[in-house]
């Protein structure tokens, strides 16, 4: 009979926004939005191990991006993406907007999160921040807080800001839910709003991460987004190929 798996509190604070824990069970801490809402995974051996299918496809739509040197984060979380980024990308300068001050506190003392020097954390709406943030080669929208996605995920003005936000070239990663048909929220207005023009990653998490081209003329080169996967698997300790493979055109 296995030994049932103890859960330690490590954290818990409460902020404007509500209450924020950081707990542990095993190798692994999380982090937590209001009552029992998992944001984050961390396995404390190695912060920079996606855990969830779905940051391992976000970090596929930046290896949609031949040679990153520049990322832009809305949302940070424990900042398992980033951390990922920062190690297996040749970044230079990456920046990440975060909401609740106490998150990145929490991710630097309990979560692994490394102080990069590459790396510059701002705290704020990213709605209202986006103006003033520096384009970039990738941008990550991530915005979740305990009742689901932000209203960024669907505000056409914002999603639109974003891309424009883009360098030549680069890629556009949302994370998405999905509805119960499979398809990302909003598909309609996102169909619209980026001309059909993007991908779609389902993941088993109920979310389709989106992989949006930086404008029409650019396209997905699958062979070439296998081939970095590929030569990135022996480090990264898993394999993407079959997230790969889920890749389909707009919906």
């Amino acid at each position: 009979m296995s030994e049932e798996r103890v859960e330690r509190l490590l954290a818990e604070v409460h902020d404007d926004f509500g209450m924020i824990r950081v707990f542990e069970v095993e190798d692994y801490r999380f982090l937590e939005f209001g009552d029992a809402i998992e944001q984050s995974c961390v396995f404390t051996t190695d912060p920079s191990w996606l855990e969830y299918d779905y940051t391992r496809a976000m970090l596929i739509g930046a290896l949609c991006h031949a040679a990153p040197e520049s990322a832009l984060f809305l949302g940070l979380g424990a900042g398992t993406l980033t951390q990922a980024c920062l190690k297996f990308l040749p970044l230079e300068d990456v920046e990440a907007i975060e909401l609740r001050p106490d998150v990145p506190r929490l991710a630097i003392e309990y979560m692994g999160l490394d102080d990069d020097p590459r790396l510059y954390i701002r705290i704020g709406d990213a709605v209202q921040m986006l103006p003033s943030a520096e384009p970039a080669d990738l941008i990550f929208v991530d915005l979740y807080n305990d009742l689901g996605p932000a209203p960024g995920h669907l505000a056409w003005t914002f999603l639109e800001n974003c891309q424009k936000k883009l360098l030549p070239n680069g890629w556009l990663v949302i994370n998405q839910w999905a509805t119960d048909d499979g398809k990302p929220l909003g598909a309609a207005l996102l169909r619209g709003l980026f001309h059909r023009h993007y991908w779609e990653l389902p993941v088993k998490e109920g979310n389709v991460i989106l992989l949006v081209p930086s404008d029409l003329d650019q396209t997905l080169d699958l062979d070439a987004l296998t081939a970095r996967a590929q030569t990135l698997a022996s480090r990264l300790g898993y394999s993407l190929e079959s997230l790969i493979k889920a890749i389909r055109p707009a919906t």
